[in-house]
């Protein structure tokens, strides 16, 4: 597949600041990319203006801009929080028989980071990297009601269970953060439930989600309590092992 070409050589500008302690000039950049000055020029403004680089208004030479840092920063936080929630999603295999799962905040959707899976003959896998809703999924709906995300305008149907009323699922999330867990009754996919619950870390700031999948004939009704009281548990045990103090909250 063809590269785009710009894309390209904004990349190739990054790699090159980062090997330059004291920043570069557009000339410099323009002959290290083959390029003319005033091609370097806009290349420079475009990455500027979204926060990847910065220009030092005394020497007029671009540096690494503040954006690399966040990126940083939350690809650290994830690897941090998966890391440290491996051994809490066995035990939440171990104590329910259901697939477990962590998710994070990304492009206002959920999104699976890390699983375990269930050693059941049938059983409900979340590949690594799925990007999912926020309103029709145990590990989104959790990221709404605890977090700072917006519903979304639009509330596609996947099933006809999905909640597509907004002040009904308005009631749904108030619902979640009062009890704890959230539940997705064959609301993303038929004959599947999940319940998840909160991860929070020492800032008291919303991290994750983690919970379980499971056929619907397993995941029962009837057990939701059950299993929404060990998901409960289980992430605030994770929870605590990230510093986070319910004295707090």
């Amino acid at each position: 597949m063809a590269e785009i070409q710009s894309l390209a050589k904004g990349l190739k500008i990054l790699n090159l600041l980062e090997h330059s302690r004291n920043g570069m000039g557009t000339i410099e950049v323009a002959t290290q990319l083959e390029i003319d000055k005033s091609s370097a020029s806009r290349l420079l403004h475009t990455l500027a203006k979204y926060g990847f680089v910065e220009q030092d208004q005394l020497t007029a030479r671009y540096l690494l801009g503040p954006q690399l840092v966040t990126l940083g920063q939350h690809l650290l936080n994830r690897i941090t929080l998966r890391d440290h929630a491996r051994p809490y999603l066995h035990e939440l295999v171990d104590k329910t028989g259901e697939c477990a799962h962590l998710a994070i905040l990304a492009q206002r959707q959920a999104l699976y980071i890390d699983q375990v899976e269930s050693t059941a003959a049938l059983r409900v896998e979340s590949e690594i990297g799925t990007l999912s809703p926020l309103y029709c999924t145990a590990l989104g709906k959790i990221l709404l009601a605890c977090g700072d995300s917006r519903i979304p305008d639009e509330l596609t149907p996947f099933t006809h269970r999905t909640v597509t009323d907004r002040s009904t699922l308005e009631a749904q999330l108030a619902q979640t953060s009062k009890r704890g867990y959230a539940i997705d009754d064959e609301e993303y996919n038929y004959g599947v439930r999940c319940v998840a619950a909160p991860v929070y870390d020492h800032k008291s700031a919303l991290v994750g989600a983690i919970g379980i999948s499971g056929p619907a004939g397993r995941v029962t009704l009837e057990r939701i309590d059950e299993f929404g009281s060990v998901v409960v548990s289980i992430a605030a045990a994770l929870s605590a092992r990230l510093g986070y103090d319910f004295n707090l909250r």
